[in-house]
């Protein structure tokens, strides 16, 4: 940020928002594109968690952060931050089982370990991370826009049919999913990666296509970005 054409007035008043922020977990996080600013705020609230283990929104916040970064550190570092993104999300599922927060996070941290590990990861995680699920549904199924059918969408397309996937399931999970939110570009996205996988490439396509044209969430602006950018990949190789 530019500051120099502000009056001393205003130039205190804007440092001094500037000198909140930096200890602002929320608002580090809303700039989580900037790692830097994401890590902040995950260090804010493990301090805060250390402090109190009973802090429910320390917890799961800690844990969404840990996934975020997770899926943006560096190569070495992915494995160690997700593992503590689990462990996070289990303080919050401890500190308040009837919510679905820290079930949410725990899934969300074992998916992405399952998708980037390998098959040994994706079997040792494939079926706590649909009891999580099933439990967030459970517990509230328009949570996060409906985010728990989305991630069992996705869990039905990446487990092989022998341990239980299904690309029906997939779908019908996706398309519940989309009730809650029709625009949402990581739903939409995992959506056609199931309808290509059932061989439907023009449905497909189409679907890619909402995923490019989608307004741009301002809670997931970043995430957005990354599955848009992730369309217009998929939608340049399919043939």
């Amino acid at each position: 940020m530019c500051l120099s054409y502000l009056t001393p007035i205003a130039l205190a008043a804007a440092l001094a928002v500037q000198g909140a922020s930096s200890n602002d977990p929320d608002a580090l996080y809303r700039d989580r594109e900037t790692l830097s600013s994401a890590q902040r705020a995950a260090e804010i609230w493990t301090d805060r968690l250390k402090q109190n283990p009973n802090d429910f929104e320390s917890a799961w916040k800690l844990a969404r952060a840990r996934y975020w970064l997770g899926s943006h550190v560096s190569e070495q570092d992915r494995k160690a931050m997700l593992e503590s993104g689990i462990e996070a999300g289990r303080a919050a599922a401890r500190i308040a089982p009837d919510k679905p927060e820290g079930h949410f996070w725990i899934a969300a941290n074992m998916g992405a370990l399952a998708e980037s590990f390998g098959l040994r990861q994706g079997l040792k995680y494939r079926g706590p991370i649909k009891d999580e699920l099933e439990t967030v549904l459970r517990l509230d199924p328009a949570f996060l826009q409906g985010s728990a059918d989305r991630a069992l969408g996705r869990w039905y397309n990446e487990v092989p049919r022998l341990f239980g996937g299904s690309n029906k399931e997939s779908e019908a999970h996706l398309r519940k999913s989309l009730t809650y939110n029709p625009q949402s570009t990581i739903t939409l996205y995992f959506l056609a990666e199931t309808l290509l996988d059932e061989g439907k490439k023009e449905e497909a396509r189409q679907t890619l296509q909402k995923v490019i044209d989608a307004p741009l969430d301002p809670d997931w602006a970043p995430e957005d970005r990354d599955y848009k950018d992730k369309a217009r990949k998929l939608l340049a190789e399919i043939h």
